[in-house]
């Protein structure tokens, strides 16, 4: 609710309906020793149009950055519309739909989600979402371990060029269920998965490899190569993508020479209508092959009809941890993010496929723009060669948080520190560039890193450039 509708004729009515002198006296069952004091120290109150005025200039204080971090959330244009119409009173609370014959405009936009979701993953299955990203891979790990007959042990395969923040939280998921995680080593060329580090596990038992794509570097991985390796040797493949990229990128299910595809896809929904807010809340996504659907987690909706032949969706799926199954449920954690799924459908369907190729391509040709800029700095430069979406890796001469914090301190975000997750790499950042960032962006940004590292250079220290 923006603004409380109650005003003090409304309040007086009220209490001379009921029978009753005040608003106090509502509650005067609760004994004054209970009761708060009146806050000291707080101000006078302000009116709407000057608490506004307020806010803004204290906005305006702090500036608005460029914003070149990518790694995992993104500074996507989100159409107006998205959130008009998500924050509608029918949509709003959005959560799990439990009474089918109530909760027909719900169950029709998650079906509508799952629709768009499958459509753009080349699945069969999607569920209504989980969590968010990293968490919908723990999902996948664990999905692919009950599934995997195949296999009788219970470590997956997972690429070191996976999303740091990924694997610590798959990690902190299954590692207490006994199943254990093995990093495959990335070519320093290329900042790929290394094809050969990887065949040093072939014939083994592993019960899934996991698929990043784009892989954390914004590398793009050989996923036909992975994928027919993990099927050859007896392994599930688990898909982690980003959801923007697969408008232009082959789809999971159609990854593979031989023409199996991924059985599992999963990753973070933020790029598709979620604005940037301090880390969340987001989402995660999940699709599967139809042989997989009785693993995945959460809930599936489906379409059917009526005794009258009318159109109707039910729960067709909810393997949920409150009904019988309790402890031996697939998941005790897929609460559907109901309000971010549906500005995700909504985005979607405003954008369409052409939309979202066309958003997709964009921010593809501005990270391209933005590494040639960048890269032709004295003192960076480009760290690996493989064809790249979205953001990409560059080395500095000088200490990346220095170089960052000089940026920050100009308005600049000016990308993402890898020494700590990465310290083979040295120096080195990821940058990233949206359908956002214009040609004048990039320029700013190049031009001031260009002083900075001139600076540095110069005084041989990490002094902070003064300028405009």
């Amino acid at each position: 609710m923006p603004f409380i509708p109650h005003t003090e004729e409304d309040v007086r009515q009220m209490l001379a309906v009921i029978g009753v002198d005040s608003i106090d006296a509502l509650f005067d069952e609760i004994p004054p020793t209970l009761r708060a004091k009146p806050l000291e120290r707080v101000p006078e109150g302000l009116s709407e149009m000057q608490v506004a005025a307020l806010m803004q200039a204290r906005a305006r204080t702090d500036g608005q950055p460029l914003c070149f971090i990518g790694a995992g959330a993104y500074d996507h244009h989100i159409p107006a519309a998205v959130w008009q119409i998500a924050t509608r009173g029918e949509f709003y609370s959005a959560y799990t739909p439990y009474q089918a014959e109530a909760s027909q405009g719900t169950l029709q936009l998650l079906y509508e989600y799952q629709s768009m979701m499958t459509s753009l993953m080349a699945m069969d299955v999607s569920n209504a979402s989980l969590y968010d990203g990293a968490s919908g891979l723990a999902e996948a790990v664990l999905m692919a371990v009950r599934a995997n007959r195949k296999s009788k042990s219970r470590r997956i395969l997972v690429p070191r060029t996976l999303h740091p923040a990924y694997r610590r939280t798959v990690r902190t998921i299954v590692g207490n269920q006994k199943i254990e995680l093995v990093e495959v080593a990335f070519d320093a060329s290329s900042g790929r998965t290394d094809l050969a580090a990887l065949q040093a596990h072939a014939g083994k038992d592993f019960a899934a490899l996991v698929i990043p794509q784009p892989n954390f570097f914004g590398a793009l991985e050989d996923v036909d190569a992975l994928t027919d390796f993990a099927h050859a040797n007896g392994m599930l493949a688990i898909a982690v993508v980003n959801p923007l990229a697969m408008a232009v990128l082959k789809p999971p299910g159609d990854w593979g020479d031989a023409g199996g595809g991924a059985d599992i896809a999963c990753g973070e929904g933020q790029p598709l209508g979620a604005p940037l807010s301090s880390g969340g809340p987001y989402f995660g996504f999940m699709c599967a092959k139809q042989d997989l659907v009785r693993q995945m987690p959460g809930r599936i909706i489906g379409k059917t009809v009526d005794v009258e032949g009318k159109p109707g969706f039910a729960l067709t799926l909810q393997a949920r941890e409150q009904h019988i199954r309790r402890s031996k449920a697939t998941s005790n954690i897929c609460t559907n993010q109901g309000l971010l799924v549906t500005a995700a459908t909504i985005h979607m369907a405003l954008l369409g496929g052409e939309g979202l190729a066309n958003v997709a391509a964009t921010c593809h040709a501005n990270t391209v723009d933005l590494l040639a800029r960048l890269g032709g700095i004295d003192g960076v430069e480009r760290v690996f060669d493989a064809p790249l979406f979205h953001e990409g890796v560059l080395r500095l001469a000088a200490p990346a948080a220095d170089v960052l914090r000089s940026l920050a301190a100009h308005n600049v975000l000016g990308g993402y520190d890898l020494s700590a997750d990465f310290p083979e790499l040295g120096n080195a950042m990821l940058v990233c560039a949206t359908e956002l960032r214009t040609s004048d962006d990039i320029d700013e940004y190049a031009g001031k890193l260009t002083r900075i590292m001139a600076a540095r250079t110069q005084a041989k220290c990490p002094v902070e450039p003064k300028f405009k």
